[in-house]
């Protein structure tokens, strides 16, 4: 069989897979806790849920423009104002199936092959992939200091000839980091003055705790004309728990989002008109939703970084916002993993190896769960990698016995 030089490259998604090996072990029965998953388990506003509802009731659901029905997009220009400070126009505006979509789209509009995109380490792990299906090389940069926070000079020793843009996720999946006003302000002016792409991959803009503030990159631009290479990603799925609703967009100068939507009519033509009635409704209705969901996933945080601290040898870095904990653990195990198969076999506790991030040693522990989850699945992962834990544990009925040391 012959197959693409892209496509023998492209790797499966690590974070999809585990939540097929949990589904699938689950329904055999097994009594799995997923600590991997980036889905938060509250239902969405009541809003998007009565607006699909009352649009599929209709029997209206029809073909939708391909950048997005109208309605969305003056949603989007709405949102964009309140939370960014930002006034658009709807041709600055594509709405997407996902932010994810929106990203691809993007890549596939600005790059060529050989050319270079800049993340900094840890990143999402469709970055890398993403950017090699445009034929593009990623680059990722790691913070020299060996901190989750780049540095400008980081990324400036990484710039060539051939950088065509540069991604920032703040806050971070999978550090939950965010990152400083004063690194974002000199992003901003860096990729200016460069006239390299920056795009602001912003899906948990609101989800930050401790009393921080969302930032918009466009406080710090001089450039706010239709030469602007500056791109913001957002979407439903994160903030208003609407991950199967599939509805991001993106906002960039009006040549770009032309191209983007060209692309996009092709690829998907326009997102469901379902899905884009309820995303409507979520933006413009009561946001009461989205600072419940923050404030749970704040406390889930403080329980998570509590339980973890009670390892001997673990590092880990309190998470400023999103809902992930990125751990070290290669006291215990530094092929990360061959530690995250290892917990999924012997306790049924699903984790995501941090190689997957950029970072072999560590992995992702995600506070979506309810308490209870996220505190017997740290107990399971306790007794299975701490050498002088019992050598019993029940899981309800069933008893594990230590056959490892």
């Amino acid at each position: 069989m012959s197959i693409s030089l892209i496509g023998k490259s492209i790797s499966e998604s690590a974070t999809l897979k585990l939540n097929e090996t949990a589904a699938i072990l689950r329904a055999k029965g097994e009594p799995v806790i997923h600590l991997g998953g980036g889905e938060p388990k509250s239902k969405p506003p009541i809003d998007a849920l009565v607006a699909a509802a009352a649009l599929l009731n209709s029997g209206e659901v029809r073909y939708t423009p391909a950048d997005g029905i109208p309605a969305l997009k003056q949603a989007i220009i709405r949102y964009t104002d309140e939370f960014y400070h930002r006034r658009v126009e709807p041709e600055h505006v594509i709405a997407s199936g996902g932010a994810k979509q929106s990203i691809m789209v993007c890549l596939q509009a600005i790059l060529n092959p050989q050319d270079e995109v800049i993340f900094p380490v840890p990143y999402w792990v469709s970055y890398p992939e993403m950017v090699k299906l445009c034929g593009a090389v990623p680059v990722p940069v790691r913070a020299e200091d060996g901190s989750f926070h780049p540095r400008m000079q980081d990324i400036e020793q990484n710039v060539t000839s051939y950088t065509k843009a540069v991604i920032i996720n703040s806050p971070n999946n999978p550090s939950g980091i965010m990152y400083s006003e004063q690194f974002i302000a000199e992003i901003v002016e860096f990729c200016e003055k460069r006239g390299l792409y920056l795009i602001m991959d912003d899906i948990y803009h609101r989800l930050v705790f401790d009393g921080r503030k969302p930032l918009s990159c466009y406080d710090y631009a001089k450039d706010l004309s239709e030469n602007s290479k500056l791109v913001v990603i957002n979407g439903v799925s994160k903030q208003y728990a609407m991950t199967g609703f599939r509805i991001g967009w993106a906002v960039a100068n009006k040549r770009l989002t032309e191209v983007m939507t060209n692309i996009q009519g092709h690829q998907t033509s326009g997102p469901s008109a379902l899905l884009q009635h309820a995303a409507v409704a979520a933006i413009n209705g009561v946001q009461s939703s989205v600072e419940s969901l923050r404030m749970t996933l704040e406390n889930n945080r403080n329980i998570l970084m509590s339980k973890l601290g009670a390892f001997d040898g673990i590092k880990t870095y309190k998470p400023d916002g999103t809902f992930y904990c990125f751990a070290d653990f290669s006291y215990y195990e530094k092929d990360s993993t061959k530690l995250s198969q290892f917990l999924l076999d012997k306790v049924r506790v699903v984790t995501v190896p941090g190689v997957e991030f950029g970072l072999d040693g560590f992995l992702r522990i995600s506070t979506c769960g309810a308490i209870k989850d996220i505190t017997e699945g740290v107990e399971r992962m306790k007794w299975a990698l701490d050498p002088n834990a019992p050598n019993e544990l029940y899981i309800g009925d069933r008893k594990l016995v230590r056959d490892w040391m």
